[in-house]
């Protein structure tokens, strides 16, 4: 979990341009995250979660932030011009597209900010593999949580209160358990039937039989003619 501080937000990768790092900085205005800051020259892309921490359940998105070579934001970008695909472990999405939160009629948003929202149910660290290209330069990027890049995705539980609710994998196991045990409970109901229905054929066999033997029993008792 990362804590704020006036840059927190920003971790550069290695091989990042310092100087793009520190535009960023005073080009944007907006919450201090951990972010995957990469370069696409001649632009300078910051890749990350648009909310920190990120718990499992909530509505969050990922985030790509898009500044040129001076550290101005990139605010011409149409809805599909990038995308990203977001993994965990053997789970992948199709291409979700990163449209801009800025609105130029209403001034509502921030400019060169690009978001696709998600809802992690998962706990883990994420992969995020963004796509497509920026005024015609061609982006292709990968990035995983870290250390260096942005927060894994954590359970709820620990600003919940006053109760803690089971996270997801726990009721994911629970409801396992449950089918198995009804699945149990189903088998042995069926195997009962079957019991009940054999002996209810046997008794009815033998009434059969001893209805057969009476007639014949009869049949032999009656007097022939003389």
């Amino acid at each position: 979990m990362s804590f704020w501080t006036p840059f927190s937000w920003i971790r550069p990768r290695p091989g990042a341009p310092i100087a793009g790092t520190l535009a960023m900085l005073f080009a944007l205005a907006m919450p201090a995250f951990a972010h995957a800051v990469v370069t696409v020259d001649p632009y300078t892309l910051a890749i990350g979660w648009a909310h920190e921490p990120t718990y499992t359940g909530a509505q969050n998105a990922v985030q790509v932030v898009v500044t040129d070579s001076s550290g101005q934001p990139v605010a011409d970008l149409k809805p599909g011009d990038l995308q990203v695909v977001v993994s965990l472990g053997g789970a992948t999405t199709s291409p979700l597209s990163l449209d801009p939160t800025y609105d130029e009629d209403t001034g509502l948003g921030t400019k060169g900010d690009y978001e696709a929202p998600i809802q992690p149910t998962a706990p883990g660290s994420y992969t995020f593999h963004v796509t497509g290209s920026v005024d015609g330069t061609a982006v292709d990027q990968t990035v995983t949580a870290g250390d260096d890049t942005f927060d894994p995705v954590v359970g709820p539980q620990a600003i919940q209160f006053p109760n803690q609710e089971p996270g997801i994998g726990d009721v994911v196991t629970r409801l396992d358990r449950e089918d198995s045990r009804l699945g149990a409970l189903e088998t042995g109901s069926a195997s009962t039937s079957l019991v009940w229905v054999a002996v209810g054929v046997g008794a009815v066999g033998a009434v059969l039989g001893l209805v057969a033997l009476g007639l014949a029993l009869r049949m032999r008792r009656r007097p022939t003619g003389g």
